[in-house]
């Protein structure tokens, strides 16, 4: 079975154990956490895979790691370990984050500008681009990008909505060396 649908069938086991608890928010935040943890730690996933490394030994690792986590995270991972699954909790995370956000009728986007945006602005932008992908909110991080010159460029999953001066000169040079052929 492939990573990925191993990974969705615990986030969606866990998204319903959250969801029965009121807990989707907090176990979506330690899940976040969890995931920077495994992405920037290589040795703990190393440790984690390790075949010779006993799983007691592993679990007791990722309980001191993990210390202040809910219960069903740290379940969760500890079952992950039993089923030397471990490989798979940063596309678990993926799914748990996806599906919350689809219970809240969110989106994940991103946004680029010159400069950092107000919480209006923000807001502004939240509140008209999620009427055109049908969702109630989007929940935005704002990065700065001085190469934009001015304006904005807007990731929401795989769609980008460029309105920024340096996408605009882009498809201005596009057409002028289209019609000049």
């Amino acid at each position: 079975m492939s990573k990925g649908i191993v990974a969705k069938r615990y986030a969606v086991a866990l998204f319903q154990l959250a969801k029965e608890k009121n807990s989707v928010d907090q176990i979506e935040s330690e899940l976040l956490v969890v995931k920077e943890v495994f992405t920037s730690n290589k040795e703990l996933a190393e440790v984690l895979n390790h075949p010779k490394i006993k799983n007691e030994t592993k679990k007791s690792l990722i309980k001191e790691a993990f210390t202040g986590l809910s219960e069903a995270v740290v379940n969760t991972l500890f079952l992950l370990v039993d089923r030397h699954r471990s490989d798979v909790v940063s596309g678990m995370v993926e799914h748990f984050v996806e599906k919350a956000n689809e219970s809240r009728g969110t989106e994940d986007a991103i946004v680029y500008s010159v400069r950092h945006l107000s919480e209006t602005e923000l807001s502004s932008i939240s509140a008209s681009f999620a009427k055109k992908i049908g969702k109630h909110s989007l929940r935005l991080q704002n990065i700065v990008d001085p190469s934009l010159i001015g304006g904005v460029k807007l990731r929401i999953g795989n769609r980008i909505y460029d309105g920024s001066v340096s996408g605009k000169l882009e498809r201005i040079e596009r057409q002028l060396v289209a019609n000049r052929l």
